[in-house]
């Protein structure tokens, strides 16, 4: 159900510092010029440190904030959302990282200006979040080469979509697909060799490619897909499917949707969440939180 916040708002912006000092000159120079005074008081900080941002929002969420918004990617979203999920304070998104899967699958503007517009029509919706062995996520999580990917994107010094890219190509040939056990709450058990596997509440991993082109944000469930290894020939392919948002009719693709399932792997290793690796164990819970989280979208009803 959608909603429009009363006036006079206590709103935060929490900085990204990685966007570069040039990003957040600009940012301030949005607020004074498009965030209308009338209805917030506005108030702008920067991140010191990684996790900084959880602190900020955990500390935002007490004093009762009334908006939280998040300058930066999904990295950054995730540890803003991860501390207001739950509560009344409302997040807002400023896309100003590489991917920015979540702020398109909201259609959110990714130019500051139009982001803060949105931000002062106020219009407000519940979505789903999600956790992976009790840590957060709001777009997409997932396990195998992707979240490999992500780690190494994390300890390079260039972002991007060419830096992804030749992360891609880079290690392609070499990744060999691991043996996944997948328990639903039906007791359905699939056991399966992947390439990767990705949870999905929204639909695109980032650069407007739709891994899973059905997920939708409200419905209380998560695309789970299975993405076998395609030749290297085939890639092109692959990639055209993703950016047409057809990936779901590829041979190397199968999709199941669930609110509350396991997955297991032989050994622990890391988990793409958000876009950003985490260390996880071999053993997987991952489950729906229904309509956890309100986020200011535009003016379009959100699937």
């Amino acid at each position: 159900m959608q909603q429009t916040l009363p006036q006079k708002k206590q709103i935060l912006f929490i900085i990204n510092p990685v966007s570069g000092m040039h990003r957040r000159i600009r940012l301030t120079e949005a607020v004074k010029r498009y965030i209308n005074k009338k209805i917030f008081i506005p108030e702008i900080k920067e991140t010191k440190y990684a996790g900084h941002a959880v602190e900020l929002s955990r500390e935002a969420v007490e004093k009762k904030v009334d908006i939280v918004v998040a300058v930066g990617g999904d990295g950054t979203i995730n540890e803003v959302a991860s501390q207001i999920i739950g509560s009344e304070t409302v997040l807002g998104i400023i896309p100003q990282g590489s991917g920015n899967g979540l702020a398109r699958h909201l259609g959110i503007p990714r130019m500051i200006p139009g982001a803060m517009r949105l931000i002062n029509h106020q219009r407000v919706t519940e979505i789903d979040t999600a956790t992976i062995n009790g840590i957060p996520f709001v777009s997409i999580a997932g396990v195998g080469f992707d979240a490999l990917v992500a780690k190494l994107f994390a300890k390079g010094e260039r972002r991007g979509f060419f830096s992804y890219a030749h992360l891609i190509s880079t290690n392609f040939l070499y990744y060999k697909p691991k043996k996944y056990r997948v328990e639903f709450e039906d007791g359905t058990v699939l056991k399966k060799r992947a390439f990767f596997i990705s949870f999905a509440n929204s639909n695109q991993f980032g650069y407007n490619t739709a891994i899973a082109p059905n997920a939708r944000l409200r419905d209380g469930k998560l695309d789970i897909i299975l993405v076998q290894k395609p030749g290297i020939f085939e890639l092109p392919l692959i990639a055209n499917l993703l950016l047409l948002r057809a990936i779901d009719k590829s041979r190397y693709v199968e999709s199941y949707r669930s609110g509350h399932f396991w997955v297991s792997q032989k050994k622990n290793r890391v988990v793409n969440v958000d876009g950003e690796a985490r260390k996880i164990s071999k053993d997987m819970e991952i489950k729906v939180h229904p309509l956890s989280l309100k986020v200011i979208i535009p003016n379009h009803v959100i699937k």
